[in-house]
């Protein structure tokens, strides 16, 4: 029966399931009924659709956010409530051209259909089914479509109906449509354990009135996190109000916080709020704020201290509603020791201390974070489609990243230039540019060559030895066993990422001794 892949899913939806696990059994229940090379749930997150569930595609292809009007294709299917199926010839450019896992062939997608999915009435986003060989969806079933739409709608709509049940059992309160779609717009780009444990943290410590300090190198992404806490937060619909305290001059840093009156120095020809002011019920973010003049760091503790404020220049006192949230690049500890901080302000500003990781430390997160620059670099420099060699991709993972974040967005901005430049000139009109180590060493990146273990193709794994009967052995073994870890344990789907008939994958994880599980 070939919808017997469907029953477990369908008894998923009685089930207490994490929504990644209830999206990927529907994703391969999908892919048994409709064979397909690659699969994807995009959900509609602010403007763009956002990859949480795919199989098939590169695992950094989640760090790219498809802009409907950038890519035609998701643009349809978005807009229409029928599944729609694009000829092999379609001259519309495919998102997922050169993403495919499927290695030694044309990276371009021949064959590809999608659906949009609407709960209570709008849009959630969109499913989509690839192949690389042309006309492959000829041999679907109709039936097996018809099934498919069912049946991933009844899920996202389980699934969304349970998460705004609890949200508002959490929270005591119905939060609108409008701030739902503008928390979603604050993901942060990454799923290494370190990044997932400070996401955990953020979304704990949102909802609460706690003050926050953010410590973490400089161009690791403090502000991201001040933003997330805000729009997570019971304030989200009021005024979030930025503050570097590195850019204020002295003489100026109290009227800046604090608002001055007419006439309360050269200059004040009007009165002014100050940042306490304009952030009142909502969230006040002082970046830098190791940087705060000692002189002022009093008068902040006290308003911390007391929630009011007296304006540069006048006698009254005002009461502010604020939550603080604070950032630094520098370690407040020592600064404390060295005498440059005040210790009773560190421990007014650190009640929830959140260390933001630096690049070096979240791995392959890398990776996920360069797909997502360079999804909008393609669309500022007008290119179909730019990629990463495989080369490139193990330069980004050996790189030490002094700069951090921001120090990859722009070595890749660069890097995208070069590439392009050179593209133009060896191959006028291609429609896929590559970025090579070449193209990143020219976007000053220190290029390190491959050491003996990095030439392995299971890298980080041990080398390999023995004779040519032995090393064969070892590279299938290696090989069949991190695709079906990929695949889920599906000896089905790895026989077509491997392009080999299942039942000789089968015969030879056995010769192999493979575990299946």
């Amino acid at each position: 029966m070939p919808f017997k892949h469907y029953i477990s899913v369908i008894e998923d939806l009685s089930r207490e399931l994490p929504v990644d696990v209830r999206y990927r059994r529907l994703l391969e229940a999908i892919r048994h009924t409709i064979p397909c090379d690659a699969i994807a749930l995009l959900r509609l997150s602010g403007e763009v659709l956002r990859p949480i569930a795919f199989l098939g595609l590169r695992e950094e292809t989640r760090g790219r956010h498809f802009h409907p009007d950038h890519h035609p294709r998701l643009k349809q299917i978005l807009e229409h409530q029928r599944l729609i199926r694009f000829p092999a010839d379609s001259l519309l450019p495919d998102p997922y051209d050169g993403l495919m896992r499927l290695p030694g062939i044309d990276p371009r997608v021949h064959d590809c259909m999608g659906m949009s999915i609407q709960v209570d009435g709008r849009n959630w986003g969109v499913i989509t089914l690839d192949a690389s060989r042309p006309g492959q969806f000829d041999e679907t079933i109709p039936h097996a479509e018809e099934l498919a739409i069912t049946l991933t709608r009844a899920v996202i709509t389980a699934a969304e109906r349970i998460a705004t049940l609890r949200q508002q059992i959490n929270r005591g309160q119905q939060v609108t449509e409008a701030l739902n779609r503008e928390r979603l717009s604050t993901g942060v780009v990454g799923t290494s354990a370190e990044i997932m444990r400070l996401i955990s943290d953020v979304d704990v410590v949102a909802p609460t009135s706690m003050t926050v300090l953010i410590e973490g190198e400089t161009g690791v992404g403090k502000e991201l996190i001040a933003h997330r806490l805000h729009m997570q937060s019971a304030r989200a619909d009021k005024p979030l109000i930025y503050l570097n305290c590195a850019a204020l001059p002295e003489t100026l840093a109290e009227a800046e916080l604090f608002g001055h009156t007419r006439g309360a120095f050269t200059g004040a020809s009007q009165a002014r709020a100050g940042r306490f002011e304009l952030a009142d019920g909502g969230t006040l973010f002082l970046d830098e704020i190791g940087e705060l003049p000692m002189t002022l760091q009093a008068t902040l503790l006290r308003v911390l201290q007391e929630g009011e404020i007296q304006r540069v220049g006048s006698d009254e006192t005002h009461k502010v509603d604020v939550r603080m949230v604070a950032a630094t690049n520098r370690n407040l500890k020592h600064e404390v020791a060295a005498g440059r901080f005040r210790e009773d302000l560190y421990h007014r500003l650190s009640v929830f201390p959140l260390r933001v990781p630096a690049l070096r430390e979240r791995h392959r997160d890398v990776l996920e974070l360069a797909e997502f620059f360079l999804e909008r670099l393609q669309h500022r420099l007008n290119v179909q489609k730019l990629l990463l060699t495989a080369d490139a991709r193990e330069t980004l993972l050996r790189y030490q990243w002094p700069g951090n974040v921001r120090e990859l967005e722009h070595v890749l901005g660069r890097a995208a230039l070069r590439a392009q430049q050179q593209s133009r000139a060896q191959a006028p009109g291609r429609a896929l540019v590559y970025i090579d180590s070449r193209a990143l060493a020219l976007g000053d990146i220190e290029v390190q060559p491959p050491g003996p273990e990095e030439d392995n193709p299971d890298h980080g794994a041990e080398a390999l030895s023995g004779s040519l009967t032995e090393l064969t052995r070892q590279y299938q073994t290696r090989l069949i066993g991190r695709v079906l870890t990929e695949q889920g344990g599906n000896v089905s789907a790895a026989a077509r990422v491997l392009q080999v008939d299942r039942s000789n994958l089968l015969r030879l994880v056995k010769r192999l001794g493979i575990h299946v599980g």
